[in-house]
Parts: C-alpha cells; sequence; structure tokens
C-alpha cells in the first residue's frame, strides 16, 4: 500500500495507467533480493509475455518526467516538513562504491539509524570521486536542507580542504 501522501502526489506526476503501473511494480521491486529488469519482468504480474513486460517496464522507467527532482524531491520535502522541526540538525552522508564496471555517488539522510536515500549519480570514471562530483552532487539536495542545520558525513574519501571551504561556504558542516 502506497502511503496517502506518495500516493497524491504519485497520481499528479503520473497517468492513470502509469499510476497502476507502479502500484503493482512497488510490492514486486520490495518482494525481491535482485532488481533487475530481466528478472522484474518475469515476475511482474501480467498475461503478457515476458519480454512485452519487459519493455513495458523499460519503457516505463524510461519516461522523461520520472527523474529524482519531479518524483522523488518533493517526497524528501514533505518528509522533512512532517517529522523534522525548522532548524534541527540533519546528518547527511556522502559515499562512493564501485560494483566492477558501476561507480555510483550516494547521498542519504542518517534518519534512526536508517540511511534515507536522497540522491544518486553514476559517476563517468571508476576509481575516487573528485571535488567536482561532490559539489554537484550535493548542490542537488542542499536546497531541500535550507530550513535545517546540515553536517555532512564522509569517509577518508572527502577529507579535502576544497570541500570543507565549498561546504562552509554553503553554511554547511562537516563532521567525521
Amino acid at each position: 500500500m502506497i502511503p496517502t501522501f506518495y500516493r497524491i502526489h504519485l497520481e499528479k506526476k503520473l497517468t492513470l495507467a502509469q499510476f497502476k503501473l507502479i502500484e503493482i511494480l512497488l510490492p514486486v521491486i520490495q518482494s525481491e533480493k535482485q532488481i533487475r529488469l530481466e528478472r522484474l519482468s518475469r515476475v511482474f504480474p501480467s498475461l503478457i509475455t515476458s519480454e512485452s513486460r519487459r519493455r513495458k517496464l523499460q519503457r516505463f522507467l524510461d519516461l522523461p518526467h520520472l527523474t529524482i527532482s519531479l518524483i522523488w524531491f518533493p517526497l524528501i520535502t514533505y518528509w522533512l516538513t512532517t517529522y523534522c522541526r525548522v532548524g534541527q540538525s540533519l546528518s547527511i552522508a556522502i559515499d562512493r562504491s564501485q560494483w566492477g564496471r558501476i561507480n555510483l555517488f550516494m547521498v542519504s539522510l542518517i534518519w534512526e539509524k536508517r540511511a534515507i536515500p536522497l540522491y544518486w549519480s553514476l559517476l563517468p570514471k571508476l576509481g575516487n570521486s573528485n571535488l567536482d562530483s561532490h559539489t554537484t552532487n550535493l548542490e542537488q539536495i542542499l536546497p531541500l536542507f535550507s530550513e535545517y542545520k546540515v553536517i555532512v558525513l564522509g569517509d577518508r574519501e572527502f577529507c579535502s580542504v576544497d570541500l570543507g571551504n565549498w561546504l562552509k561556504s554553503k553554511g554547511v558542516s562537516l563532521g567525521g
């Protein structure tokens, strides 16, 4: 079951058919250990062939208005205004993970010993991230936290003086 605010928000952003698809897709995603398009198309409950289901899911996931900023950020903003008071200190964790040829930059909100994904991007090269990728990714989410005191946490990959200065210029604290 999709929470009421999520339902209202998604119904505004998606057509009825797209909304019904996501309503079916979310429990399937939650029940699977691996989320790969081929696997989802096999277990997606529909009477059409597996290949047709794969193409349908692929077209849905490729929608131009199915973006982090249009779909996810309003949900995060609602969540923040509902559960956090203005001026509250909030911890944001930044991390980079590499699995084979996939290099992912992740920004998450730490809340009650959980990491809530805020923003993520695939880095164009393997290996460590750089100041440009740090600032580009953080600039995406910092406007969501303008009413809060933000502390950014990162491991040794993020111990750059330049990053610290940039965060300070944005009114953000750097944690360890």
